[in-house]
């Protein structure tokens, strides 16, 4: 948290100068593990006394509620009072055999059919209600390390047990969870259950959000002593004629002894040039935090921008002495950002026209649950789209979005979910500011879009609270909020923020602007133009919209949106709404439309004609030309047809089968427009600029289709399990063209990986997004395949359809190390109450007790041994149990973690294993398949005077 005193922060002081310590210390940090780990600013994989390991696998997930038991009894109430004691799914013991395995990310509604009845905005899927389960193997080296559980994402409200204890409750599907395990753990052979019950019923919006483990999760474990998840900040400001880089590191002592450390922070080029480098003392006391500040002077660093994206690594170290408890890497970037009431948004000094476009978190084929490489082709695409900013709407994104924007040159206004300042609320928003601070393509921090208080005193107060809290973690970026109402009355949430958001409100730009002057504008959101890829004749019964952006239900289009920002120099630039269509949200029509029809681009990222009008309206470093529409117009010989160019040179000149058809001058905001009589051949473009050619578009008459075409995104993929791309399926004719018309059903095939998801980018498809099958849409579909641990070779796809020549695509994968992961197991069934019969002087007396009624004997539990006995002799110990379905089926094991004292084993009267040393040590016996109630019978040589029983849990376990 940022420091204050008497309301400044420290960041605002050192903008005015403030002393530098240099120093130089350390040993190596690392930070999280990421899919694009071999970036040139990820981190690094150095030797770390931290450790992250992955939490992807080992899952069991179950469909739908298990209701938790009643509870009657006395004895049951009582325990239904203690830790450790959950109940149904939630309880350790519980069985989960049959339950699926799964591997995350994991968003089940994803696997949902399409169904009329269903909800509309979230797409006509069925959310619902779901369970996941796994166990935990820490090693006994482990204790007395802080163990740490890390879940970036949950959708939606969710309930977390650890050991049959509810360790949290969570209220919305975007916010990150940290939970401290280390209380809860046991180690060794005593395993640890996770069961997190998912609640999706619970909406927070009016899209697709998708349900359950959608993002990763992992296991963190460092020493007692520690810097905190998210505990560093550093974010550099100008100051002088150079640059103070100022590090904040909050660490926190789990341990029981007061720690005296020194914090050593490091600045790295790109080159991994140390830059500067200094030291701060920071004294922790047992269970408390404690901060260490110091500020790294940098004379002259390279910039970050939208076009060369430099980012720098800090390493930041926590020392005892000369051992490193603890190490993180964080990425910062040296830039300056300013909006201003007359000439917008600056970057680095320098004026930048904002062009974004809003984002929601799904693609084609996979919900939610994307892996980080299908990010990083979104990203991608948006780059060449010309793009320069995303909006994340209307929620914090995943941590790897961020990641890729710092990299490849994004801004980003990164926005909350929930407008409300209540504590659960208010600590979504202050997370995502303390997670998010470091990156230098955040700009904006939005508390809210599109709220009906907006225009009142309270939604004024709501956000002076939030702005308020924002703040007090980061003063270095301004507050702003969505707003598409509200602006003119007397008290308004306009007045709290520091940027003022326009959604859909072009008509008012001028009247605000003129009202208040000294008010920075953005336009938030805009546009939301209706359109299908590859249409373009639209038809309310097909459901489709044609692709020229004109206006429905005199509604906005791209062109005039873009036109109202970029003739007002006030207006610092826009966000359309939106980049990618997204599921859900299927405004105009409704059924049997599923998705919106709001994107630049189709659900897989395929390019609309929107892409190519915003390519020539922001593209500015090259020349970019695009004809629409294709010319496959069987039947409409000599009737007119409207032809659109996309281009950013001065002229453009059409022409059909070398007859021009005109030329005009480039009209750089309503694109250029020709009526052309149709007749079957080539249509093509060409631009000028100076009187010389500069680029050439065309498209022509099709023949059928002949044969399938696979484009992978990339042709190399890393065998880490993780690694993944989309691949471009389509149709062409005899000569090698792409058929634009081709609606085909194809079949595919994969080799050494996974398919992981299916689209086509059709709004009103019901087909399922999984399998092996999928229709292209007017000429395309993607296949998203994935890599497996462990692989090295290739990757093959393969597609066939009837009547067109089959494809392959060959991608070769390259041995990579997946990373490391969490030890996991089957859930065990913990046989914890046993029944002690009464002493016996021989074996055969105490083995004829097994036909009594043990329920009237003596109850003890596992984890202490009972009771010596007054005289020598034999006590039989017993237990029922029905073990669970699976070991039921195939058989399994009994595992006596430390029987104490020596014994024999029963099962029905034979003999499943026997120990003959009297002290505490572990035995396990093998179980028969078996459904039903079992019994196991332990007979113990019980000496006068010496403890027998257990001392540690017995477990079933899974053959």
């Amino acid at each position: 948290m940022a420091v204050r005193d008497g309301g400044i922060s420290r960041r605002q002081m050192l903008k005015a100068g403030g002393a530098i310590a240099v120093a130089v210390g350390g040993c190596d940090p690392i930070g999280a593990v990421g899919a694009f780990a071999a970036s040139p600013m990820a981190p690094r994989p150095i030797a770390s006394p931290r450790e992250v390991l992955a939490l992807d696998q080992g899952w069991r997930f179950f469909e739908g509620d298990i209701p938790f038991p009643e509870i009657l009894s006395q004895d049951d109430s009582y325990d239904n009072a203690k830790a450790g004691k959950a109940w149904g799914a939630a309880a350790p013991s519980f069985d989960d055999s049959d339950w699926a395995d799964v591997r995350l990310p994991h968003d089940f509604v994803s696997f949902q059919p399409i169904e009329a009845d269903a909800n509309r905005a979230q797409g006509y899927r069925r959310r619902g209600i779901a369970w996941y389960r796994t166990v935990l193997r820490f090693d006994p080296a482990d204790q007395g390390r802080h163990i740490e559980l890390q879940i970036d994402g949950i959708a939606t409200h969710a309930t977390l047990w650890f050991n049959g204890t509810v360790v949290d409750r969570n209220w919305s599907g975007y916010n990150g969870i940290t939970i401290d395990l280390t209380p809860f753990a046991t180690f060794g052979d005593d395993l640890n259950t996770l069961a997190i019950r998912v609640d999706a019923h619970a909406m927070e919006g009016w899209w697709y959000e998708g349900g359950g483990l959608y993002r990763p999760v992992r296991i963190v474990k460092r020493d007692p002593v520690h810097i905190i998840t998210d505990g560093v900040y550093a974010h550099p400001v100008p100051q002088g004629d150079g640059w103070v880089l100022p590090v904040e590191v909050t660490a926190y002592n789990s341990g029981k002894n007061p720690a005296a450390m020194m914090v050593v922070s490091t600045l790295e080029d790109a080159d991994g040039r140390v830059v500067a480098s200094g030291q701060a003392p920071v004294s922790i006391t047992p269970l408390d935090q404690g901060v260490a500040r110091l500020d790294l002077g940098v004379a002259n660093p390279r910039l970050w921008s939208v076009e060369a994206p430099t980012l720098y690594r800090v390493q930041t170290r926590l020392m005892a002495g000369d051992r490193c408890v603890d190490a993180v890497t964080t990425t910062c970037g040296f830039r300056t950002t300013r909006f201003d009431k007359d000439k917008g948004f600056f970057l680095n000094g320098r004026p930048l026209k904002i062009k974004g476009v809003c984002v929601h978190q799904d693609h084609a084929g996979v919900g939610t649950a994307i892996p980080d490489a299908l990010w990083d082709y979104r990203i991608r695409r948006l780059k060449e789209l010309g793009c320069n900013a995303i909006r994340c709407t209307h929620n914090a994104p995943s941590a790897v979005v961020l990641d890729l924007c710092d990299r490849h040159g994004l801004l980003v206004m990164d926005e909350n979910r929930q407008f409300n300042p209540s504590p659960d609320t208010l600590a979504q928003l202050e997370w995502m500011v303390r997670r998010d601070r470091n990156h230098p393509s955040v700009i904006l921090w939005s508390v809210f879009n599109e709220e009906p208080m907006q225009g009142s005193a309270a939604g004024y107060e709501m956000v002076r609270r939030m702005a308020h809290a924002v703040k007090a973690l980061d003063t270095t970026r301004p507050v702003t909020a969505a707003m598409n109402g509200g602006l003119f009355t007397p008290v308004n949430v306009s007045q709290a923020v520091d940027v003022v958001g326009f959604n859909y409100q072009q008509d008012k730009y001028d009247a605000f602007h003129a009202a208040h002057p000294d008010v920075p504008l953005i336009s938030s959101e805009d546009t939301s133009a209706f359109s299908t890829r590859g249409a373009y004749v639209t038809d309310k019964d097909s459901r489709t919209i044609a692709g020229y952006d004109d206006p429905v239900k005199d509604w906005n289009t791209h062109r005039a949106a873009w036109k109202a920002i970029a003739t007002r120099d006030f207006i610092a630039g826009g966000f359309v709404w939106t980049g990618f269509d997204y599921h859900g949200e299927p405004s105009p029509w409704g059924w049997p439309s599923n998705s919106s029809f709001y994107g630049i681009m189709d659900l897989c990222g395929f390019a609309k004609a929107a892409f190519h009008i915003h390519q020539a309206q922001w593209v500015t470093d090259r020349p970019v030309l695009a004809l629409v529409p294709h010319w496959n117009w069987a039947g409409r010989e000599g009737r007119p047809v409207k032809v659109m160019a996309c281009g950013n040179m001065e002229e453009v000149e059409l022409f059909l089968n070398g007859r021009s058809q005109g030329r005009q001058a480039v009209d750089p905001y309503e694109m250029n427009h020709w009526m052309v009589a149709y007749a079957p051949g080539r249509l093509e473009a060409v631009g000028y600029a100076g009187g010389k050619v500069t680029a050439r578009a065309q498209v022509e008459t099709t023949g059928p289709a002949a044969a399938l075409r696979l484009t992978p995104d990339r042709d190399r993929l890393r065998g880490d399990g993780l690694d993944a791309t989309p691949v471009m399926v389509e149709a062409i004719d005899a000569q090698g063209r792409p058929v634009p018309l081709a609606q085909d059903m194809v079949t595919f095939t994969i080799e050494g990986g996974d398919i992981i998801g299916l689209g086509n980018g059709d709004p009103n498809s019901a087909a399922p997004e999984k399998g092996t099958r999928r229709a292209l849409f007017n000429g395309l579909a993607q296949v998203i395949v994935q890599t497996r641990a462990g692989s090295r070779g290739a990757l093959t796809l393969t597609a066939i359809a009837p009547g067109l020549k089959s494809a392959s695509a060959r991608m070769a994968v390259e041995a990579a190390a997946a990373p490391t992961e969490q030890a996991t197991a089957p859930s065990d069934l913990i046989l914890d109450t046993w029944y002690a019969a009464p002493p016996a002087a021989t074996m055969e007396g105490a083995l004829a007790y097994r036909d009594a009624d043990m329920t009237a004997w003596d109850d003890f539990g596992t984890r202490w041994a009972h009771d010596p006995q007054t005289a020598d002799g034999y006590t039989l110990c017993s237990v029922r149990f029905t073990p669970q379905a699976k070991v039921g089926r195939q058989g399994g094991r009994v595992a006596f973690l430390s029987l104490v004292g020596s014994c024999d084993v029963y099962e029905g009267g034979r003999l499943l294993g026997r120990k003959t040393a009297a002290p505490p040590g572990p035995l396990t016996v093998a179980l028969a398949p078996g459904a039903g109630v079992r019994r196991l019978d332990v007979v113990f040589r019980t000496p006068a005077g010496a403890e027998f029983g257990f001392s540690r849990n017995v477990a079933v376990r899974q053959a």
